[in-house]
């Protein structure tokens, strides 16, 4: 138990880093947007559409290099997993019409036995009237 419960505590651990790990990247981010590159929303600048200051242009630059390399890797892990949900839902499709046909195979399996076990308790049925009736006459 105390392996179990110490297991727990480090994951519990590694996610509270992971977590802290992530807000302070968002927080960064933020502070970022809100005192770098917010000027960029003021319309004049838009209007003017004047040259940014190099120091300015290499933080934009950063940022915009920062988001496309997040967010590359996120594309592709999504589509890795869009890829792997579609081939689970191709190999579910085909199980599924197996396990039907394998259904249907045990159906006619059954039917076939309870007519066989029919006949063959009718056929009992006969012989040992049969054998009665020879007993008796």
């Amino acid at each position: 138990m105390n392996a179990i419960n110490r297991s727990e505590q480090v994951e519990a651990t590694e996610e509270d880093t992971d977590l802290s790990a992530v807000s302070e990247v968002e927080a960064g981010i933020r502070d970022f947007v809100r005192n770098d590159i917010a000027y960029l929303r003021r319309p004049s600048v838009v209007a003017n559409a004047e040259p940014l200051e190099p120091n300015n242009e290499a933080a934009v630059n950063s940022v915009n290099s920062l988001i496309q390399r997040v967010a590359g890797t996120s594309l592709a892990e999504i589509e890795k997993l869009i890829g792997e949900l579609e081939g689970l839902r191709d190999l579910l499709h085909a199980e599924g019409q197996r396990v039907q046909r394998e259904i249907s195979g045990y159906a006619q399996l059954s039917q076939a036995a309870m007519k066989s076990t029919r006949m063959i308790a009718d056929n009992v049925t006969q012989w040992k009237r049969a054998a009665d009736g020879l007993r008796n006459g």
